[in-house]
């Protein structure tokens, strides 16, 4: 048996040694919270795989060893974000550094421990079967860094304006039945008023903007309940956090509105024009002209898109960057979205075309924009609804979003604006195509398809 084990491992051996090397200068990182395990081809030095610890030092020691041995390409598998770290520092000193995705690579038989991990991953990287993720410019890194917080303040800012809520409703004050916005410039004066020791519901009710739809007498009816000193205390903590969060937002922007000034302009001064500072803003949108940053620095205006709002374009371009060259097409752009059909095919029957599951904020950009493009009187709201009534919602969705990816990609790599032809002329195009596919299927079953005098078609038998 053993004999017979020995000889089979020979003969893989064997196979794998008649592989073309592509990479004669890679390494292999496998990285770990702790320590990471480097491995360098076996000729380098005389100990060809080392282990490095997590600190600085070490890694400054880990880039002299690789530089030392002639590497020119690393591969590392992660999880998590202790990869970033050596990322950076790797690709700061030259290196080619690829991520590989760790589900590529898990089902390997043979790996037993780190060790064989990293030289297990430096194999497959030499005979270039390795492919790296997707990261985009350092630049856009640090855009994304910035805007990724931001999402998480607003998120954190949320959670607490459900706190005052609940707080509300556990007084029996029902000011969100009267005012559509709880942290409104109304609702704001109403809660620092009762938080600053006022009851009297008429006074409440007084303090609301004159553009408020409800009368002050439905306001006050609102606003007559049971001043418990517990709930109007966690009222009083939710909205000083709220109001906390919001100064962090403010902070969060004027930090990213600094970083866009610095990003070079792909447009003629001419062309950008000048930033306009709004007054009224919607809720959660930067208080800086966000739309002429984004239209300076990618040369195009996304918002012409339907759906596509200033802080969906923001978040898109954070998240797949400034150049279109690194997707080579647009079905290559919504794949990596994960938004294109899958290709789930066995003994040539396609078993299912359900999209990968994947995790990705620009995919989730995409598929909001699909929401509101939806609700709009365009070629895509007119799309998403005839899917919406034939497949459901979260098929419309995802088809509208793959359509918008496509749109996004053919402006982005040619910087051609967008022209909507609205929903009236998709249908007269659709319903073309399908008198079209009419009249193939009765001209194949011997059947003719003309026009009545009521303009519906009528089918008439071929002698």
């Amino acid at each position: 048996m053993a004999k017979h084990s020995s000889r089979g491992q020979s003969s893989k051996s064997a196979g794998v040694e008649s592989l073309n090397i592509f990479h004669v200068n890679a390494c292999g990182i496998d990285i770990g919270s702790a320590s990471h395990w480097v491995s360098v081809p076996p000729e380098r030095d005389v100990q060809a795989v080392r282990e490095f610890g997590c600190y600085t030092p070490d890694l400054m020691a880990m880039v002299a060893w690789l530089e030392h041995c002639g590497i020119e390409t690393v591969a590392m598998e992660s999880t998590g974000v202790y990869w970033i770290p050596v990322f950076q520092v790797l690709e700061a000193h030259g290196f080619e550094v690829i991520l590989v995705n760790a589900h590529h690579v898990k089902s390997v038989p043979g790996r037993k421990s780190d060790v064989l991990d990293c030289q297990w991953l430096r194999q497959l990287h030499s005979y270039g079967l390795l492919a790296g993720s997707f990261r985009p410019a350092d630049q856009i890194c640090i855009l994304r860094s910035y805007i990724r917080q931001r999402d998480t303040l607003i998120a954190d800012a949320a959670r607490h304006v459900q706190r005052m809520q609940k707080a509300l409703t556990q007084m029996n004050l029902h000011l969100h039945q009267v005012l559509s916005d709880l942290t409104g410039m109304s609702g704001l004066k109403i809660l620092k008023a009762i938080v600053g020791g006022e009851r009297d519901p008429s006074k409440l009710a007084a303090l609301k903007h004159e553009r408020v739809r409800k009368s002050e007498v439905e306001i006050a009816a609102a606003l007559s309940g049971d001043y418990r000193a517990e709930h109007v205390f966690v009222l009083a903590q939710e909205l000083a956090l709220y109001e906390h969060y919001q100064q962090q937002i403010a902070d969060c922007d004027a930090q990213i509105e600094t970083y866009l000034n610095q990003l070079p302009t792909q447009l003629p001064p001419e062309q950008v024009g000048e930033p306009v500072a709004s007054r009224q803003r919607p809720q959660n949108q930067p208080s800086f002209d966000l739309k002429h940053h984004l239209y300076r620095i990618s040369g195009v205006d996304f918002t012409e898109i339907d759906g596509l709002g200033v802080l969906t374009v923001q978040t898109i371009l954070s998240e797949v960057g400034l150049d279109p060259t690194r997707f080579p097409t647009a079905k290559q752009f919504a794949s990596w979205l994960g938004l294109s059909p899958g290709t789930n095919i066995s003994g040539g029957k396609r078993k299912s075309t359900k999209t990968r599951h994947i995790s990705s904020r620009a995919a989730n950009a995409f598929r909001i924009a699909a929401m509101a493009a939806g609700k709009s009187d365009s070629a895509l709201g007119a799309f998403f609804r005839r899917l919406k009534a034939r497949l459901g919602s979260p098929k419309a969705i995802t088809a509208t979003a793959h359509k918008l990816a496509r749109i996004f990609y053919q402006m982005w790599s040619t910087r051609q604006s967008y022209y909507d032809v609205g929903a009236k002329y998709y249908e007269q195009q659709f319903q073309q195509h399908k008198l079209k596919q009419l009249r193939k299927q009765a001209a194949a079953l011997g059947f003719t398809l003309t026009e009545s005098s009521t303009s519906s078609p009528v089918v008439e038998g071929v002698s």
